[in-house]
């Protein structure tokens, strides 16, 4: 093995086994997709898969959902903590209060173990899938209830518990713990369906790191983890150092008046992150966990780099993160009845705080920041889906058109099998021209998307910058709000909030236009006026 004049492993042997880990964290994701049943899992891709080190540090991830994988590690070092799960087991939570993000994006962790030199099992790293599940309870169909405020009502709260134990899988009380509680899950049979996917997609992960340490040595896997990590700091390190000294700040509302800031100082090579100033805790569901707030920070961090490289924890060892009890460090008391609602924390606020911390930075304007989750759903059938809108624009480049941004990366539904699959028809599906904010360099545009029901169901939209625009910088001007209208079968509309539900009829169409992007930088035009 070739060594650097510190002693370390060159860059070949780096990269070598820095693929390798990505193609793990790869043939993962593809293995969760192949065999799960649901459409969130195999359509649109609602899933992240990551591979971590002994510690439970994460140490690369296939290109999956931001939103998950800054979490992922938080996760499985509160699993470990609670269960001290070993070899033949597979551990499973959706609890927020362990590294969870909302009770719809269930974790599944295994440890991998490994023969040592003297042939005993010893931990070489754990792998863990978490995918979002469309229906898991909750007063609503699709498990995101508007009106909920409490996390008993957004859906079963699952503890971290062995799904498998020395080997023994525990599929039946899984299914009674779906079926329990006041809302239990309507699709039980999709959730375990989705649950063995994500239990075979850990087994191959475990299965290839085994056969990685059998073929360079354990030790050798575990060192090469450490490698990665370290070099991730460094990088961070030296992009740190190239910012200029001091405090930047930024101030933002969620479209209810809650107050989100951020306060970030640069010191040398190193950076805190206080979030002193936002709301407290959020009396309806916008409750962000701190393992939303890391991946979001974790997220911003990976893009002050410049060259290719996973997304680890390594990037987070120069960060001091400040996180005051209320709205991204809400409390978890032991009776989910107790404890706040968090579902829109993660896909809504997780968007909000990605842009207060980019225009904190200086690097880009605001883009769409929300998901505009749309839901609807029976006691049969529970169906979600994101909308994708307008990104920012930044210095020297304009804002992407019609994509998901940020904190989300899935695919939408074909229509072929939404419309095959579900009681709706797909009217219209298009880019909204002009929503993105003018400048030197323009905002992205959002879109429309017009969906007809084709029979009764409960719909359910969770939503931000309805109120005001993605913010403009340096001159640009903000992008276009988003809207929501209901238009009966009658001809009536009614104007959606943000955040709502609406019971819904044959005939009924929803109209969904999402947010444009912010401009950047003075438009000429105006410069010379």
């Amino acid at each position: 093995m070739s060594r650097d004049r510190a002693g370390r492993p060159g860059a070949v042997e780096r990269e070598l086994f820095t693929n390798r880990f990505v193609s793990v964290a790869r043939e993962m994701g593809e293995q969760l997709r192949r065999t799960a049943l649901s459409t969130n899992v195999k359509e649109r891709l609602d899933f992240s898969c990551g591979v971590l080190d002994p510690e439970g540090e994460l140490v690369v991830n296939a290109p999956h959902i931001p939103v998950h994988l800054g979490a992922l590690g938080l996760c499985v070092r509160s699993v470990a903590a609670a269960l001290d799960p070993g070899p033949g087991d597979v551990v499973v939570t959706n609890h927020p209060g362990f590294g969870g993000s909302h009770l719809p994006d269930v974790t599944v962790v295994t440890p991998v173990h490994a023969p040592d030199v003297r042939g005993a099992a010893s931990l070489i790293g754990w792998v863990a899938s978490r995918a979002h599940h469309a229906e898991l309870g909750g007063r609503r169909p699709g498990s995101m209830p508007p009106d909920a405020t409490s996390l008993a009502e957004e859906g079963v709260v699952i503890a971290p518990r062995f799904l498998v134990r020395r080997d023994v899988a525990r599929w039946s009380e899984m299914e009674q713990l779906l079926l329990s509680g006041p809302w239990p899950s309507r699709r039980v049979e999709e959730n375990l369906a989705d649950l063995a996917a994500a239990v075979a997609a850990n087994h191959r992960g475990a299965r290839a790191l085994r056969e990685m340490a059998r073929t360079h040595g354990a030790a050798t896997v575990v060192r090469f983890m450490g490698e990665l990590e370290r070099e991730a700091e460094e990088r961070i390190r030296e992009a740190l150092s190239g910012l200029p000294d001091g405090v930047s700040s930024a101030l933002h509302e969620l479209d209810d008046g809650s107050p989100l800031a951020a306060r970030v100082t640069v010191a040398g090579d190193s950076v805190t992150f206080d979030f002193a100033g936002t709301a407290g805790v959020h009396p309806g569901n916008l409750n962000a966990t701190p393992a939303v707030v890391r991946s979001a920070v974790l997220y911003v961090l990976r893009l002050l780099l410049d060259r290719p490289l996973p997304l680890n924890e390594g990037l987070f060892r120069p960060v001091t993160l400040r996180l005051p009890e209320g709205l991204l460090s809400p409390p978890f008391p032991d009776d989910p009845a107790d404890c706040p609602a968090v579902v829109g924390g993660n896909v809504e606020t997780s968007q909000r705080l990605v842009n207060l911390l980019l225009e904190a930075l200086g690097l880009a304007a605001g883009s769409q920041g929300t998901m505009n989750n749309v839901l609807f759903g029976d006691d049969r059938l529970s169906y979600y889906e994101t909308v994708c809108g307008g990104c920012g624009a930044g210095p020297g480049f304009d804002g992407a058109s019609a994509v998901h941004s940020h904190m989300t990366n899935t695919a939408i539904t074909d229509p072929e099998v939404l419309e095959h699959r579900y009681p709706v028809r797909l009217e219209r599906f298009a880019v909204r021209p002009g929503t993105g904010g003018h400048g030197r360099w323009r905002g992205g545009d959002g879109v429309v998307r017009e969906l007809t029901f084709l029979g009764p169901m409960s719909l359910s939209v969770l939503t931000q910058n309805r109120v005001r625009g993605p913010r403009g910088l340096e001159g640009g001007r903000d992008g276009a709000t988003g809207r929501q209208t209901l238009v009966r079968a009658d001809g009536t509309t009614e104007e959606l909030e943000p955040v709502d539900g609406r019971e819904v009829a044959a005939g009924d169409r929803l109209v969904l236009e999402t947010p444009g992007g912010g401009g950047w930088g003075s438009a000429p035009e105006e410069e010379g006026g």
